[in-house]
């Protein structure tokens, strides 16, 4: 099997192509299922987020595998395969270990080193983990791709510069409103991007902040832990009126502010982080209101860390991508090895039955222990050259050792495919 990711985000993609892209909670076990079903693809996980879809699949071919996660991100977004290819950004075997390792320390970020990408990342393998989707190859992937992320955040400075889209929204916001100190802002929506929305305006002061949610019991759960005020969804359209500041991060699949609304609403500033967007197309050039969407942060492209800072971060990225790739090579061989060894135990016992069928009275001690001599005999015999084979397999090449090993002693083993015999691609970003 070999690594395959594909995915579209906010450096390929606009946000009307993201919104028909985006995957629900809801429905990610559904897409994880269909994935595997499919001819090429043996594991998958699925990560969707406000600015990026992207599909990690364990494939038996790289064509094959493309194919199959194309038609599939086709099927449910209902783009036709022809126009998504424009959108789609595509990464294998090596070139995905690095993406997932950059994208996990903030590098391929809106905000360059924000951390939420690492929880984003985190639910991603939780669901495929639920859905049993991610198989050996997949589950060393992502929890290599968890550390790296941490290790980058922890041993760098990259998160000085911005900890997440909300931070980079909110400057936005401030070149309309100046100072965010002090100004009534209304949080909709109390989910994850809600919870990080409440959290940074408390810390950079602006208030009071109100929130309010389809479930009630959310919002109030939220505005306890924050020192927030929660109102009943009910009262919208009265809690838009006494804002300056608006942040819309809902999970709906409509848009909550109409152009109607807005109108009503008086002049405000609104950040739109949800996907598919909260503010309705036509809701865009309100007197009054300014909507600041994905695709606006993504143009600004604000907070752009140090570049000392992003360069430790690509060293460690690098360094962890050549040891993870030589985990992959060793665990390729390792059904190699597994196939000589069950070579050499066939041959055995298969010396040991016409021994004992010209030695009838041989008793059943004295057999078992010409059988255990000769265990010892063959697994000395193999120790060393199956543990060199290991070390030389994890090493730049080592792909060819396998197949040498496949050769010599005529192996048949499933799934040897030689690493150097599949084409290295990776798309942009």
């Amino acid at each position: 099997m070999n690594l395959l990711s594909v995915g579209a985000s906010y450096r390929t993609a606009d946000i009307g192509t993201l919104e028909r892209l985006t995957i629900t909670d809801g429905d990610i076990p559904q897409l994880l299922h269909k994935l595997v079903s499919q001819p090429y693809v043996g594991e998958a996980v699925v990560l969707s987020t406000c600015n990026r879809v992207e599909i990690y699949a364990a494939v038996s071919g790289f064509h094959g595998g493309l194919g199959d996660v194309c038609n599939v991100l086709s099927e449910v977004s209902g783009i036709p395969a022809t126009e998504l290819a424009g959108h789609l950004y595509v990464h294998y075997d090596e070139a995905a270990v690095l993406h997932s390792f950059r994208l996990s320390a903030g590098l391929d970020s809106m905000v360059v080193g924000e951390a939420q990408i690492l929880g984003q990342l985190r639910d991603a393998y939780h669901a495929a983990t639920e859905s049993d989707t991610a198989g050996r190859l997949l589950h060393e992937l992502m929890q290599q791709t968890l550390r790296v992320g941490k290790r980058a955040h922890a041993e760098t400075g990259i998160d000085k510069a911005g900890q997440s889209v909300v931070t980079a929204a909110l400057e936005v916001a401030a070149t309309y409103l100046g100072d965010l100190e002090g100004k009534p802002a209304l949080v909709i929506g109390a989910g994850a991007m809600g919870a990080l929305t409440v959290a940074t305006l408390t810390r950079a002061g602006v208030g009071p902040v109100r929130i309010t949610n389809r479930s009630a019991a959310r919002a109030d759960r939220l505005a306890e832990a924050y020192g927030a005020v929660a109102l009943p969804y009910e009262e919208l359209d009265a809690a838009l009126r006494e804002a300056d500041l608006v942040i819309s991060a809902t999970a709906s699949s409509e848009p909550v502010l109409t152009r109607q609304r807005l109108e009503a609403a008086g002049p405000l500033v609104v950040l739109d982080l949800a996907v598919p967007r909260d503010v309705a197309p036509d809701a865009h050039g309100v007197d009054g209101v300014t909507v600041i969407d994905i695709d606006s942060l993504a143009a600004s492209r604000r907070a752009m860390p140090a570049a000392a800072e992003t360069a430790a971060v690509e060293q460690i990225v690098t360094a962890e991508v050549d040891h993870f790739l030589g985990w992959l090579r060793g665990a390729d061989i390792a059904p190699t090895v597994a196939a000589l060894r069950n070579r050499a135990d066939d041959v055995m016992t298969a010396e040991l039955r016409k021994l004992w069928s010209r030695k009838p009275d041989f008793t059943e001690e004295q057999r078992a222990e010409v059988s255990r001599t000769l265990h010892r005999v063959v697994q000395q015999l193999l120790h060393s050259p199956t543990v060199r084979v290991r070390q030389l397999a994890a090493e730049p090449g080592g792909d060819q050792y396998a197949a040498m090993l496949r050769e010599l002693f005529d192996l048949d083993v499933p799934h040897a495919t030689p690493a150097a015999a599949v084409p290295e691609i990776g798309g942009n970003p």
